[in-house]
This record gives C-alpha cells, structure tokens and sequence, in this order.
C-alpha cells in the first residue's frame, strides 16, 4: 500500500534517526536523555455520509461499526505505537518487537480500509470518464468487474477479510485483490474501493446472508470517493 510521507518530516526523521544511531539507547536512557514520542496521528475520521441515509444497511450497524471496528483501530494504534516509542530496541525481546510491528501494520491498515470502505457510501454516482475507461481496458467491461468484485465478496461470507479495487504499479492496470486479517494484500498496490466482508459489517442486518449484503453494496455504491483517489495515482 502506497504511503505518501513529507520530505521536511523525513528529513527530521532522518536526523532523529541519526542522533539515535550515536547515542546506544539504553545510554541515552541511563543519561535522563528524553526519547522521542510516538507520533499522536490522526484521530478517528466522522463517517461521511448520514447513516440514516443509507436504506439498505441500519443507522444503528453504521454507527457500531465506525464507532467500535474503525475508531477502535485507530485507538489501539496510538496505544501501539506509544508502547513502540518507549521500546528499546537494541535489549527488546524479539517477539516483542514482531508482536507489536505486526499488530502495528493490522491497526493501521484496519483504519485505513475502513476509512476507504465508508467512502463508497452516499448517494449511488458512476465512475468518473477516467475510472471508468480504466476499469473497461482492465476488466473488459464494468459488468465484468462488478461480476468478479461481488463474487470475490460473496465467497467470503461466513470468514473474514477484504475485497479491494486495488491499482498495481507494477503492472500499471486495476486489479480485484483479497485481502485478511488487514496484513495480508498487494505489496506496492494503492487500493482507491473496500468492500468489508467481516461479520461486524452485515451481521446485525443480515445475518450469515452475506450474499445479500454484497448485493445491496453493489447496487448503493457511490465511486465518488474512488473516482478522487484514481485521479491522483
């Protein structure tokens, strides 16, 4: 997944990093040195559209979902990060380390599906000219896309994970990728649609018909929010 970072902040980190590099940590520690903290993030984002206003999913799923799955996300990855920022990594027992990077990555990568899957919700709009041509040239034709995207989804009801428009730098087209346990999707791909198949998402409205709700996603889906992210790619 693309992660777009500011030169000047990167340049800072660069010297922190080297700072670091000459002063061992637990010296730095030993010397009543300040470590640097954790960078705080962004807080949870409001969801952006009225849940009322959907129809075919309830206000009350919208809003345990955003509230609990994604603004939960978000929160345990501040908590992550702080336990990371007081880490010393040079005496830190191995599996400490990889146990808080990878929940780190899971944390993370659950705030930013989830941030992109809301963004499919409001009022159903077409594909932009641009969007739409590349999905015709990638896929053969928006039904064929639709076909595979609402089939990748059905085939998940009843498990867990992610159905992604994702574009591939490597291979310059769109591509329909699956994806668990917000870890495991395409090195490099900048997804710009989610569809979220775990149980929390449908299960209060429509128990295990998963199928049901990959249907009413279809055919509510905004791409206005996809249609923004693929103009800047």
């Amino acid at each position: 997944m693309r992660i777009e970072t500011d030169r000047r902040g990167l340049l800072a980190a660069g010297g922190v990093v080297a700072a670091l590099g000459a002063v061992p940590v637990a010296a730095a520690q030993a010397a009543g040195m300040a470590m640097s903290a954790a960078p705080a993030g962004p807080g949870p984002v409001p969801l952006p559209f009225d849940p009322a206003s959907v129809g075919w999913l309830s206000a009350k799923l919208l809003t345990s979902h955003h509230d609990n799955n994604y603004a939960g996300a978000v929160k345990r990855l501040g908590t992550i990060r702080g336990e990371l920022s007081k880490l010393d990594f040079a005496a830190a027992p191995t599996f400490t380390l990889n146990g808080l990077k990878r929940e780190e990555l899971i944390a993370l990568n659950s705030a930013i599906l989830h941030e992109l899957y809301f963004g499919g919700f409001g009022p159903a709009a077409p594909p932009s000219a641009k969007l739409g041509a590349a999905i015709e040239r990638d896929f053969g034709s928006m039904s064929r896309w639709a076909a595979e995207f609402s089939a990748m989804g059905k085939a998940l009801g009843g498990g867990s994970g992610w159905v992604l428009l994702t574009w591939c730098p490597r291979d310059r087209r769109l591509v329909n990728t699956w994806a668990a346990d917000h870890s495991m999707t395409m090195a490099s791909g900048t997804p710009i649609l989610a569809l979220d198949m775990y149980e929390h998402a449908y299960a209060m409205d429509f128990g295990a018909a998963a199928g049901k709700y990959v249907d009413g996603f279809m055919n509510a889906l905004s791409w206005r929010n996809a249609s923004r992210l693929f103009a800047q790619l």
